[in-house]
């Protein structure tokens, strides 16, 4: 799809990045547009799958979501349709906010959101640990955050 959109088309995806609240007038003035053919431009990006939603930024600290971790979870293969039962299920975890099959020594890596240590606690001992598709758990805990981008980093010139 990229090669289909031109300097326009991805000035409109960098600044709906930055600020998808922008109204249509002062995105159309930023391109240097007149404000129907910017419209019409957002709707056939819209349609076309380019952007896919658009979504409020929360401040997890505000919300009093203070612990964040990833962990690294190896599956037993021995159990039938392991992968698929466990993505199943940790669809079904809230706390879980991100997941992705890797390589390396783990099989799956997941992004966790919990209010606190004794939230983490019960989600990993009473949760995750009896899913009976995990072999083993390990956890990376933050300690803070130095980058957190939402700006998807494709060539804008």
């Amino acid at each position: 799809m990229k090669n289909k959109l031109d300097k326009i088309d991805l000035q409109i995806l960098k600044i709906l990045q930055k600020n998808s609240k922008i109204t249509n007038l002062d995105l159309s003035k930023s391109i240097g547009l007149s404000p129907a053919p910017t419209l019409e431009r957002v709707k056939k990006l819209e349609k076309t799958g380019v952007i896919n939603s658009y979504h409020a930024k929360l401040d997890q600290g505000i919300l009093g979501l203070n612990v964040r971790t990833f962990v690294l979870i190896n599956l037993l293969w021995k159990k039938p349709n392991a992968l698929e039962n466990f993505i199943e299920k940790i669809n079904r975890i809230d706390e879980v906010v991100e997941a992705y099959i890797i390589t390396g020594d783990a099989d799956l890596l997941l992004k966790i959101v919990a209010k606190d240590i004794p939230t983490y606690e019960r989600l990993m001992f009473n949760t995750l640990s009896q899913i009976d598709e995990v072999a083993h758990i390990k956890t990376l805990m933050t300690l803070s955050n130095v980058k957190d981008s939402d700006i998807l980093p494709f060539d804008y010139d």
